[in-house]
């Protein structure tokens, strides 16, 4: 009993040999412990900064501004999953936001200029993205340019490709009710709870699945105590969310009726779920994670390394154009600033402060979207607040700092806890 005692990771030794809800949370204390913090540092800042903004400004609570949080943060959070990928790989890209104004600029050029349908403007949107990943990681990974300096010259040149597209300056309205509807229409009440029993059935599926997996290999596998807590907590969030967001959120119903989710959060979720799949349950995934913790053993261990460095700067990129996309719609319109001003320092920020580290091998999609939750909050409660743009810069930036500086404090001691 002493020897056991003496392990550093009593409580993964006391899960291993007996699966429980008590065990495997003295395994996560012990993980914490250890420097993986994962998410918990997002959530508690969540949790946190809700709080303080509901008790100071009480409009931060209603329906209304529920559902603005979503619409806020949605462009944000789509660039950061797909930067999510880059700074796993340990590498930067400082065009994700004018990437994004110059793939919605080609989408406003084809619909308005070309008259061409919503869906062939989306995808070359889209497309555009792509060749401006393939063109940023083939200089960095065949080339050998740093991601910095590349992405830093790219940032510069679509700033005058976003003015060339839209002619020096002017502004293009988007009139499609297709594009507009997706940052700025709600599905109905009755589609949102289909969504909803969708979404908390598909998790526990998954769950049980991967647990039946892991038995059928001789791995310890969660209790199915442990997975009907989870799902339940999701059942419960999940549920007083779609609650929130059918109730009645216009001023004037006789008018005009706002109640529903956002036609946005489906689309977040359908590319969180098709993103975590890729990062655990792919080769490719894997492979993201191992060259990010050592490019070089990567090498000797035959990952193709070039490629993938080039396939994770196409999904940056690529991210980037459907982040685009939704900002042209929640605008209605295109102009030179579109992917400008704060958006890339809020999507890197978003995805640092929802966990991905910034020196590569650790990170996870869902990263981006806790972070992107953190920066709405924090612009939308500043902006109840009467706070100006220099108190939410200084706000988010100092938001960022702790993130990084937690990160940093986490990977010192879990190399000295023998974890990397």
């Amino acid at each position: 009993m002493s020897k056991v005692k003496e392990l550093p990771g009593e409580a993964i030794v006391a899960a291993t040999q007996s699966p429980s809800i008590g065990n495997s949370f003295l395994a996560y204390i012990e993980r914490v412990r250890g420097g993986d913090m994962g998410a918990l540092p997002a959530v508690l800042g969540l949790v946190v900064l809700c709080t303080v903004f509901a008790v100071a400004r009480p409009a931060f609570v209603t329906a209304g501004n529920f559902a603005n949080l979503f619409t806020q943060g949605a462009a944000i959070t789509l660039i950061a999953m797909g930067l999510v990928f880059v700074l796993l790989l340990g590498e930067i890209d400082l065009s994700a936001g004018f990437a994004s104004g110059v793939c919605a600029a080609v989408l406003a050029v084809t619909l308005t200029s070309l008259g061409l349908p919503w869906y062939v403007c989306a995808v070359a949107a889209i497309v555009t993205g792509v060749i401006i990943g393939i063109v940023l990681g083939t200089l960095v990974a065949k080339v050998g340019i740093p991601s910095f300096v590349v992405t830093l010259a790219a940032f510069l040149a679509f700033q005058g490709l976003v003015l060339v597209l839209v002619d020096e300056g002017t502004n293009i309205s988007i009139r499609d009710d297709v594009i507009v509807a997706i940052a700025n229409r709600n599905l109905p009440p009755w589609l949102g709870w289909a969504l909803y029993a969708g979404c908390v059935v598909i998790f526990a599926a998954v769950q049980l699945l991967r647990a039946r997996t892991r038995t059928r290999r001789g791995l310890v596998a969660d209790p199915l105590s442990l997975i009907a807590a989870r799902v339940g907590a999701l059942a419960v969030l999940a549920g007083l969310a779609v609650y929130v967001l059918n109730l009645e959120r216009s001023r004037n119903p006789a008018l005009v009726s706002l109640t529903g989710v956002p036609i946005v959060v489906p689309l977040i979720l359908v590319l969180l779920v098709l993103w975590t799949m890729v990062l655990r349950r792919t080769a490719f995934g894997r492979h993201i994670y191992a060259v990010g913790g050592s490019a070089e053993a990567a090498r000797r261990a035959g990952i193709a390394v070039d490629r993938i460095r080039i396939s994770a700067f196409v999904i940056c990129s690529s991210m980037a154009a459907v982040g685009g996309i939704v900002a042209a719609s929640r605008a209605s319109s295109v102009d030179p600033n579109t992917g400008g001003s704060s958006v890339l320092l809020y999507a890197v920020g978003a995805a640092v402060i929802g966990g991905t580290s910034l020196f590569g091998g650790k990170g996870r999609v869902l990263d981006a979207v806790l972070g992107g939750a953190v920066v709405a909050v924090i612009e939308n409660g500043m902006g109840l607040m009467g706070y100006g743009a220099s108190v939410k810069y200084l706000v988010t930036g100092s938001v960022l700092l702790l993130a990084a500086g937690v990160d940093a404090l986490a990977r010192k001691r879990a190399a000295a806890a023998g974890l990397r």
